[in-house]
C-alpha cells in the first residue's frame, strides 16, 4: 500500500495563535511575535499534527488523500486506514497495461466509521484487479477545516507535543519519544491498524 497525501496542510489552518499562549501560560516563554516565530511554531505544529495522526489513524484537519494497493484487501469491502472519512472522490483500476478505468459511483459505496471506514461493493464482491495492475481510492478525510472542529482532547495533545518539541529545540533528542499525558489524551481514539492491499490476490 501507498498512502499519498495531495496537499499539505495550510498554514493559516494550524492554530499558531493557540499554541503561542499555551507556551506563555504553561512555561513562561516570552515569545516574539514576529514572521520567523510564526513559522518556526507551524513547523513544530506539523510535526506534532504528524504524530498524533500516525498514532491513531485520525485525520485532524480535512484534506485529500490518495492510496494505491496492487490488489483489494478484501473483495467483499475494502477498509480506508484514515478516519473520518468525509468522502470518496473516485475509484480507477490500472490494468498495468496503459488504461485506467474509473469505477462508476453506482457499483460502490462508502461506510462511514470513526474508526474503520469501509468501501463496499454495490453486488456481491469488488471488481477484479488484474495481476500486473493496481487500484487507486481518492478520498477526503477529518474532523473539519478549521482547528475548532477538532475534538478537544486531540487539540490538546498536539498543543503538549508541539510545545515538547519547542522546548527540546536544539537538543540532542534524549527526551524522543511522546509525553505519558499526551498518550493519555490520544489513547481513546487509537485503533487496531490492518492491512489495507494484498489480501485477495488470487493465484491466476
Amino acid at each position: 500500500m501507498m498512502l499519498i497525501e495531495e496537499a499539505a496542510l495550510a498554514a493559516d489552518a494550524l492554530p499558531i495563535a493557540e499554541l503561542a499562549e499555551y507556551l506563555r501560560l504553561g512555561s513562561g516563554f516570552d515569545l516574539v511575535d514576529d514572521a520567523a516565530e510564526n513559522a518556526a511554531l507551524a513547523g513544530f505544529l506539523r510535526a506534532a499534527i504528524a504524530t498524533i495522526e500516525a498514532r491513531t489513524g485520525k485525520v485532524l484537519l480535512t484534506r485529500r488523500f490518495r492510496m494505491q494497493l496492487d490488489d483489494w484487501r478484501d473483495r467483499l469491502g475494502q477498509t480506508l486506514p484514515l478516519a473520518p472519512v468525509l468522502s470518496v472522490d473516485r475509484i480507477e483500476i490500472d490494468d498495468g497495461n496503459g488504461t485506467v478505468t474509473e469505477l462508476p459511483v453506482e457499483n460502490w459505496r462508502l461506510v462511514p466509521d470513526l474508526q474503520r471506514p469501509t468501501i463496499l461493493p454495490a453486488g456481491v464482491i469488488l471488481p477484479h484487479v488484474p495481476r500486473r495492475g493496481m487500484v487507486t481510492i481518492t478520498f477526503t478525510a477529518g474532523f473539519g477545516q478549521a482547528w475548532s472542529n477538532v475534538p478537544g482532547d486531540l487539540a490538546q495533545a498536539v498543543l503538549m507535543l508541539a510545545s515538547r518539541y519547542y522546548e527540546d529545540r536544539g537538543f540532542d533528542g534524549s527526551r524522543s519519544g511522546v509525553p505519558h499525558g499526551v498518550s493519555a489524551l490520544i489513547d481513546r481514539w487509537r485503533q487496531i491498524r490492518t492491512l489495507a492491499g494484498r489480501g485477495s490476490r488470487e493465484a491466476r
